[in-house]
């Protein structure tokens, strides 16, 4: 069984149509960061299909561009830490140097594959140190394009009988319109044909870029979310807030500003969640990790950084601190956390 695209928009309703309307419902967004990207290799089809099953209500596709055009989900347009491309003899000669947001990176970029060349490639677990269960999955799943992850979110949504919404972030855009190759035009295009050009249809359109996310805001309707790291702390303090609050829908922190980490455990809430809830913001902190290695020492559990610890309980502070939803990379600790409100 599959949706129509009008009826995949409509069915939005089953999820927060507004900031306002989420925090109402007290039931935070499970956002599957890159899938259930702890146990699956990321971005792959297979890894959204487990965050689905895991009770994922969004499912998060980062994007770049191929040579030719086509949209598909990639951590980065760098692609050997998550492909086996450097184990291909044909596409050695591929390897370039590049700068990228003032950068140097070294290795093979998907805008300079077409998009039958990167179908040829298998994805790997990016961090396989950390997630030997997950590189078992090595060399199953090709890499997908927007197109089928939409497809997939309708599919399974239907199978399990709600919307499973989608949150696409545009990577690397000003370096990606540099090449030739603008993402803003082509996300606002795919929304629009698969009837999701609205600010009630199931999407958050996430950007550490906020020219680019103001761009998007010309082109589509959807909402749109101002991803902020640590380092940009600046950006959601009051006054940052506000300047948000007038090209976006949302912000996502890492989020360690909203819950501070202090000593070996965390502190208490930042005023960051009131104050952006006060400008009708909602709030969706990333990403909350399972291995120890990300976790603040009292967390931890067991030996080593890959072994898990209570990320539940992270879960739960977040959810105790106001926040409208969570991204994760183990979506069913965060649903099993939520179900515990």
């Amino acid at each position: 069984m599959t949706l129509t695209r009008r009826a995949f928009a409509a069915a939005s309703a089953a999820l927060a149509v507004t900031p306002a309307t989420a925090r109402a419902n007290s039931r935070p967004l499970v956002i599957a960061h890159r899938g259930a990207g702890g146990e699956r290799p990321e971005h792959t089809l297979a890894a959204y299909r487990l965050a689905i099953v895991q009770g994922a209500d969004f499912i998060e596709p980062d994007l770049v561009v191929t040579r030719d055009g086509h949209l598909v989900a990639r951590h980065e347009n760098e692609i050997s830490g998550a492909t086996d491309v450097a184990a291909r003899p044909e596409f050695a000669g591929r390897r370039a140097r590049k700068e990228i947001d003032g950068d140097p990176v070294e290795g093979w970029f998907a805008e300079d594959f077409t998009l039958a060349e990167l179908k040829t490639l298998r994805a790997r677990e990016r961090l396989p140190h950390l997630r030997p269960a997950s590189a078992a999955f090595d060399g199953q799943e090709a890499i997908p394009t927007f197109q089928e992850v939409v497809d997939l979110a309708r599919t399974e949504g239907a199978r399990a009988g709600r919307t499973i919404g989608l949150y696409p972030e545009m990577k690397r855009p000003a370096f990606l319109a540099d090449q030739g190759l603008p993402l803003e035009d082509r996300l606002a295009k795919a929304l629009s044909d698969n009837g999701l050009d609205a600010a009630d249809a199931p999407v958050f359109v996430q950007c550490f870029e906020a020219a680019a996310l103001r761009r998007f805001a010309s082109l589509s309707k959807a909402r749109r979310v101002q991803l902020v790291a640590g380092e940009d702390a600046a950006m959601v303090t009051a006054e940052g807030l506000k300047e948000i609050a007038a090209y976006a829908h949302g912000v996502g922190p890492d989020w360690s500003l909203v819950l501070p980490r202090t000593g070996d455990g965390l502190g208490p809430p930042t005023p960051l969640v009131r104050e952006a809830h006060e400008l009708g913001l909602a709030v969706h902190p990333w990403t909350v990790r399972a291995e120890n290695h990300y976790l603040p020492p009292a967390l931890r559990r067991g030996a080593g950084p890959a072994a898990h610890g209570d990320a539940a309980a992270l879960c739960k502070a977040l959810y105790a601190a106001g926040v409208d939803g969570v991204f994760t990379d183990f979506p069913a600790v965060a649903a099993a956390a939520r179900s515990e409100l």
